[in-house]
Formats: structure tokens, C-alpha cells, sequence
């Protein structure tokens, strides 16, 4: 795929960001694309590797066919690689903005730690699919008259909706916010994927046919009973919400927040939303955020854009290698040390580190008392610490979805992690008519895993009301 020995000749080249002393002062994207003569050269390092690894199941979840669309990218064949990519992934422009890549993981070439830049060709891709007009809606010829409801507008949602609409079915998008995307929209900070490339696939399916309900808490707004007697099918895509509580001593002091309520408030004050909760802002603050995931990172970023004074990561996992055992772990994601462009913007990190409770004076948080750990993560006696800290946000990951309403409404049984129940192929809860899909089914994940169980439950719902179904799984 590609020029044969295109791997050979030409080395890999990654976008570049603009300078953190720069990027810090707005919640505009900062990453600066490739001219298409370099994504044109980075695509012809797709070599022929026999097994292409990166889309397989230890690659892409979606299975984006990516040897054939940098063939075609290498060819200049720009709108058939558009075709190409959409054919397994309904939003390419989310993915190759959020993605973490497990397909450059999966890489022949990551052997020798160079693999093809996946992620920029498939963003070049679909930006430039959008700038030539190359992206229209697609209603369908035909309409079933059968009649769904979608529960949950992110990435999920959207893609199962989009998907069902194609097939013929009356779609309709119940959304608790008063606009579309989940936490595309309210969870992903700015920086890193502005909303208007949500906006305008909510026009392309709105185009197609699919009606979209804001301001509708299903369980709360209206009865889960009411959507399933006025529709054929309905599918729960509401995410996994319910944060893992540390039930930290001091936890109830002033400046101590869940990480994501952070990150919603400020999204909605970058989308010009009302904001009814109290402003919860770090300009001139010292803030600590624990957790080491994507979520702990987006606060970093977030933190450093409103103004902090310093910004303080905690990681319970000890340092990681600086460079994996390709032979022990490669295809798959492998432990190694990352550091995201939040990070980058000069966030201390401490690593095997605990964080044992809160302090404060007069109600307000004034440190976070941590220690190191040993081997099995227990904190180890006399190591001891304590960093100030005017705002703590805790960001260790989401136990399950909230229970409260939608769920409990609906009777679906759930799994042992509080997951609601259903299978990978049929995506069926254990109520007649009654579907779930995304991290409400399979947990927290990522944008790419969320898409393709949006993408295969609505094969499935086609599949269940028609008889046999068209579309991709």
C-alpha cells in the first residue's frame, strides 16, 4: 500500500502545535496541519505488511480501512479516500481530532518506532472532505415506517441514529443539554475539538431525517414507558456519568470538584451557555488534580487557559518505561511514559503517589495530603507529604451510568459493574424493545469504541425490526 518503499525513503512527520506560551491564551485548537504534499508523503509509508494490524481487532475498533485510504491518499485520490473512510466511520473529523491511535500502536513500522502518521492522514481526510463539499446528507430512498428513539446524543447516539436514519427509520434524539455531542460537547475541551464540526453533522442528519428533542431528560422530563409504547425500538446511548467517589477525608470542603463538572461549566461558558451553577474558575489558583487519565488532562489544559498559577497532576501508577518491550506487547496499547499537550504546558506530574485526604482552614481547601506507595499501591509509612492546593479536581474515572431516572425507570437488569446489560452482537436489554449501547453498555471508553457500538446496534435494531438489514456492523 502506498510507495512500496515509501517506509524507506521517507521518515514520519507529525502535525506540530503551535508554542504552549501561546496556545494557553485561547480555547481555540492549536494544532497546525500538514500541507497535503506532506500527508501525501506520510501516507505513502504505508507499506505492504502482509497483516495490517491496524485495523484489526487490536487496532482500530471501528475497523477503518486504513492501507486502502493512504493508497488513495498517495494516489491523490482524496475523495475516494473520503468514501472510503466513511464507509466504516461515520465521524472521521471527531476521531482524528480525540483518537488516542492504538492504530499507530498496532503498526508494523511502530516496531521500529516509527509508524505511519494514521491519525493526521485520516483528519486531513476528513477536513478536507468537508472544506471541498464532499460531505452531504444521505436520507434514504425508502422509508420503513418503523419509528426509533435514541437516547443520548454522543457519540454513540449519533452514530446509531445517523446509521438508522440511512436505513429508512423515523428517528428521533431524545438530549438532556440544549445541544447535541454528550461529552464531545460538554466533556472535550475546545482546545482540542471545537464544536462546530458537531454543529454541522447535527445539520447533515438533521438533513437525513433525524429530529433531535433537547432539554428531554428521559426518566425525569418524560417516562422511558412513554418512549417504548410510541416507538418500535429504543436505544439507551446515555454514557457512563457516575464518577468514582475516593470518599476522601476533607472531600466536602469548598474548592474539592469532580473533574467533569468543571469541564462541563467550562465548555458551556465557551459555547455561550447559561451557566446556573457557581462559577468555578482557576485564574490565580493553585490547583491539583488527581487522576492520570484523559479526563485528569483536560483539567490541566483547562486549568492553565483560565489562568492558574500552577497546576499539579497526581498519579497513583508508578513512573512508567520510557520506551515499551515491542516483542512482550506489541500489537497491542502498550504502558509507556506520555505526556499529553495539556501536560506539556507545564504541569508538575507526581507519579506512585496516593492522595490521602483534603486539608483546609475554615471550610476551604488549602492542601491535599499525599504519600508514596509501594508495589501494590498501599502508602508506604513516613512519606508523607502535603501540596497546596486552592482547587482540587478529582479525576479517576466514571463507576457506571446514574442510576437515578433513565436507568431505574427502564428495569433493564445490569451487569457486575452497574453497566446496563446487553451482549455485543444483539445490543438487546433485558426489556422488550429496549436497546443500549456505548459506555452505558460497555463502560467508560473512547470516542472510537462509542461509535462503533452506536454503528453495530443499529445493525441490530435494523436487523430486529426488518427481518435482515444493509448496514455495516
Amino acid at each position: 500500500m502506498g510507495k512500496v518503499t515509501g517506509f524507506l525513503e521517507i521518515d514520519r512527520r507529525e502535525q506540530k502545535y503551535q508554542p504552549a506560551s501561546d496556545r494557553i491564551r485561547h480555547f481555540r485548537e492549536f494544532t497546525l496541519p500538514l500541507p497535503d504534499a506532506e500527508v501525501t508523503n506520510q501516507a505513502a509509508r504505508c507499506m505492504d505488511c502482509g497483516v495490517p494490524f491496524c485495523h484489526g481487532p487490536n487496532g482500530c475498533p471501528v475497523h477503518n480501512q486504513i492501507p486502502d485510504w493512504n493508497d488513495l491518499v498517495y494516489r491523490d485520490e482524496w475523495e475516494e479516500a473520503a468514501r472510503n473512510l466513511h464507509s466504516t466511520n461515520n465521524f472521521p473529523e471527531f476521531t482524528g481530532r480525540v483518537c488516542p491511535a492504538p492504530c499507530e500502536e498496532a503498526c508494523t513500522l511502530n516496531l521500529e518506532d516509527m509508524p505511519v502518521t494514521i491519525k493526521t492522514v485520516e483528519q486531513a481526510i476528513a477536513d478536507k472532505a468537508w472544506k471541498k463539499g464532499w460531505i452531504k446528507p444521505e436520507p434514504a430512498a425508502v422509508k420503513t415506517g418503523k419509528k426509533v428513539a435514541v437516547v443520548g446524543s454522543g457519540p454513540a447516539g449519533l452514530a446509531a441514529a445517523q446509521q438508522l436514519a440511512r436505513a429508512g427509520h423515523d428517528v428521533h434524539v431524545y438530549e438532556r443539554e440544549p445541544k447535541a455531542g454528550g461529552l464531545l460537547r460538554y466533556g472535550i475541551p475546545d482546545f482540542k475539538m471545537e464544536k462546530h464540526h458537531i454543529d454541522r453533522r447535527v445539520k447533515q442528519m438533521e438533513a437525513e431525517g433525524v429530529t433531535f428533542h433537547y432539554g428531554e431528560n428521559i426518566g425525569v422530563t418524560r417516562p422511558i414507558q412513554e418512549l417504548l409504547d410510541g416507538h418500535d425500538a429504543v436505544l439507551l446511548a446515555g454514557g457512563s456519568e457516575a464518577p468514582r467517589d475516593p470518599q476522601l477525608p476533607g472531600q466536602e470542603m469548598e474548592g474539592v470538584h469532580f473533574a467533569m463538572p468543571y469541564l462541563v461549566q467550562s465548555n458551556r461558558r465557551e459555547g455561550d451557555e447559561q451557566i446556573h451553577e457557581v462559577p468555578v474558575l482557576s485564574g490565580g489558583k493553585h490547583v491539583v488534580v488527581v487522576g492520570g487519565g484523559d479526563t485528569a488532562s483536560d483539567c490541566v489544559g483547562t486549568a492553565f487557559r483560565q489562568g492558574a498559577l500552577s497546576v499539579t497532576q497526581l498519579d497513583i501508577r508508578p513512573v512508567p518505561p520510557m520506551k515499551e518491550d515491542k516483542l512482550a506487547v506489541w500489537p497491542y496499547w502498550p504502558t509507556k511514559f506520555r505526556t499529553s499537550s495539556s501536560q506539556a504546558e507545564g504541569a508538575e506530574r507526581e507519579f506512585a503517589c496516593a492522595t490521602l485526604g483534603i486539608e483546609g482552614r475554615n471550610g476551604h481547601v488549602t492542601g491535599v495530603k499525599c504519600a508514596r506507595v509501594d508495589q501494590k499501591r498501599q502508602p508506604i509509612q513516613g512519606t508523607e507529604f502535603v501540596l497546596r492546593a486552592d482547587l482540587v479536581f478529582l479525576a479517576i474515572g466514571f463507576a457506571h451510568p446514574l442510576f437515578q431516572g433513565l436507568v431505574e425507570q427502564s428495569g433493564a437488569a445490569l451487569d457486575k459493574r452497574g453497566n446496563v446489560q446487553a451482549d455485543d452482537l444483539a445490543y438487546a436489554t433485558s426489556v422488550p424493545k429496549l436497546y443500549a449501547a456505548g459506555d452505558m453498555r460497555r463502560g467508560q471508553s473512547l470516542v472510537v469504541w462509542a461509535i462503533r457500538e452506536g454503528r453495530q446496534a443499529a445493525h441490530a435494531i435494523d436487523k430486529d425490526l426488518m427481518g435482515a438489514t444493509t448496514l455495516p456492523r
